[in-house]
């Protein structure tokens, strides 16, 4: 029987140490996890280090405004009990906007 291709070159030379590295590497991943740190968390999303007290909670607050709104827009599109909880969410929401206004005005008195 022919064969339509020859036999595989045979690699008397390869060398398996960098397999042996990755595999090395994968298993001390899964069996030896190192422990999170603030800086290293697994979250998509980070807050830098270096932003301010009166950022955070000016973003927080427009952050907390912008849902409100949405929350408030939505309320008005649907009828029911779904209507009641996009209303309770916006009652939550002023809240909570409420709270992190008189958080703004404690760190950052106006003058």
């Amino acid at each position: 029987m022919i064969k339509d291709s020859p036999n595989p070159p045979s690699h008397p030379d390869f060398d398996t140490s960098t397999l042996h590295e990755v595999a090395y590497r994968a298993i001390d991943h899964y069996l030896n996890p190192k422990p999170a740190t603030p800086e290293s968390s697994d979250g998509l999303f980070t807050v830098r280090a270096d932003l301010g007290t009166e950022t955070l909670l000016v973003n927080a607050s427009q952050d907390l405004a912008c849902i409100s709104d949405i929350a408030a827009h939505l309320a008005f599109e649907i009828d029911g009990t779904q209507r009641n909880v996009a209303l309770g969410i916006c009652r939550m929401l002023e809240g909570v906007q409420l709270l992190v206004d008189k958080a703004l005005s404690v760190a950052h008195p106006a003058a």
